[in-house]
């Protein structure tokens, strides 16, 4: 029978519907949302660095390559820190780093600068979505983890959207400089929202700050193959993902599209169909299973990259949906598992899963410009194709195991 004290313990966990609930989500959507934009706010505008710095297109890619490599590397850190000094002042410091970053790179006067601040961005980055994830993970009640999980990946969404397509919108209006002032000033009152709305940490309990034990509890999180399985998807998916979205700008603005920086910034608007597939996928894994919708989400992105190779726009454009819905549907429901599964140090296990996704970032940017400069589109797509089955295969291996498990299911 359960004592008071536990039934009140119970009830300190934030629930989807009350208050509480959607105000940690709007403060973490806004982080999320400061994360993404600042993070691939270069992304559309290579092809104006190529020609700007006078830099090859695998170069130019290096402005977001070399961003998520640090911040990779910066999670380990991070998430490791986060468990001694707490989630939220980590949270807040980083934000406000980020936000003035971005305003400081927009008066870089050479592209070698320009990478070494995007690479201190990077580091900066990094404290901000493995700890929202772990923060989730102990503060929200377990039915409705999955549901949180599904909007704070939403947020990643419409950050990437609106970084790209205020970038892309501001080069041709005025200049990508003027884009990165105007974006880094709304993160940061963004930043300063997020601040004051985050409720702080109920059920977060400090250790000591013991470099060797965290060390120990880092690597005890590869030993589970359920886990070492879930990185290796956010990869190879986040790989195939980059892949194709780095080199699609340098696609459609050569011959026969030929189209502005605005219309390729715009062409991310459909990056709002992941912020419906995060939040679906999320709720149908919690009652279905989720390691299914990890298969489905990575079968739907190999059709959208299949569907990219027509020389026609439409087809294109439908191809690009279908790999958005398919990648933030598989990522939510991923990320989410992750967080379920890790027995202890919830942060440094999200840190585990987001190192392997931006590692994925770096790896499928940089080596997906070697298959363009040889192959051109159909060398994109064949090495994304790779990553994809990869994927599939991955996923079957969790499905697997979690039946062997229904607390993983």
């Amino acid at each position: 029978m359960m004592t008071m004290n536990e039934d009140n313990q119970t009830k300190e966990y934030i629930q989807q519907g009350t208050r509480a609930f959607k105000k940690a989500n709007l403060a973490l959507f806004a982080a999320a949302f400061i994360t993404f934009a600042n993070l691939y706010m270069t992304q559309p505008i290579m092809p104006v660095f190529t020609k700007e710095f006078d830099v090859t297109p695998t170069m130019a890619s290096l402005s977001l390559s070399l961003t998520t490599l640090s911040l990779a590397f910066g999670l380990l850190i991070f998430g490791s820190l986060s468990e001694s000094w707490g989630r939220k002042n980590i949270m807040s410091v980083c934000i406000i780093i980020t936000s003035v970053l971005t305003v400081v790179i927009a008066f870089t006067p050479t592209f070698e600068l320009h990478l070494i601040l995007r690479v201190i961005q990077g580091i900066a980055f990094a404290g901000i979505p493995s700890i929202a994830m772990a923060y989730l993970g102990e503060e929200i009640e377990g039915n409705s983890v999955g549901a949180a999980m599904g909007l704070y990946i939403g947020g990643n969404t419409v950050g990437g959207l609106s970084g790209r397509v205020i970038m892309g919108t501001m080069t041709d209006l005025f200049s990508w400089q003027t884009g990165m002032v105007f974006l880094g000033v709304i993160s940061l009152i963004a930043g300063i929202y997020f601040i004051w709305a985050l409720p702080p940490s109920k059920h977060f309990h400090p250790q000591p700050l013991k470099l060797k034990s965290l060390f120990g509890t880092l690597v005890s999180h590869l030993k589970s193959p359920v886990l070492v399985s879930l990185f290796l998807i956010a990869f190879f998916l986040m790989g195939g993902f980059v892949t194709i979205y780095n080199y699609l700008g340098f696609k459609l603005a050569e011959p026969p599209y030929l189209l502005s920086m605005t219309i390729i910034g715009w062409m991310f608007i459909v990056y709002l169909v992941g912020t419906f597939s995060s939040a679906w996928f999320g709720m149908l894994g919690d009652k279905f299973g989720r390691p299914l919708f990890i298969i489905l989400g990575a079968l739907l992105m190999l059709l959208g990259v299949v569907l990219t190779l027509p020389v026609s726009l439409f087809y294109k454009i439908i191809g690009i949906i279908v790999l958005t819905f398919g990648f933030f549907g598989a990522h939510s429901v991923a990320s989410g598992l992750v967080s379920r599964h890790a027995t202890h140090d919830i942060a440094q296990a999200s840190s585990l899963y987001l190192f392997a996704y931006y590692m994925g970032s770096s790896f499928g940017g940089s080596a997906g410009g070697i298959f363009w400069s040889r192959y051109g589109w159909v060398g994109v797509v064949s090495f994304t194709i790779g990553l994809l089955v990869v994927s599939v295969f991955l996923a079957l291996k969790v499905k697997k195991l979690s039946g062997r498990n229904t607390a993983d299911v």
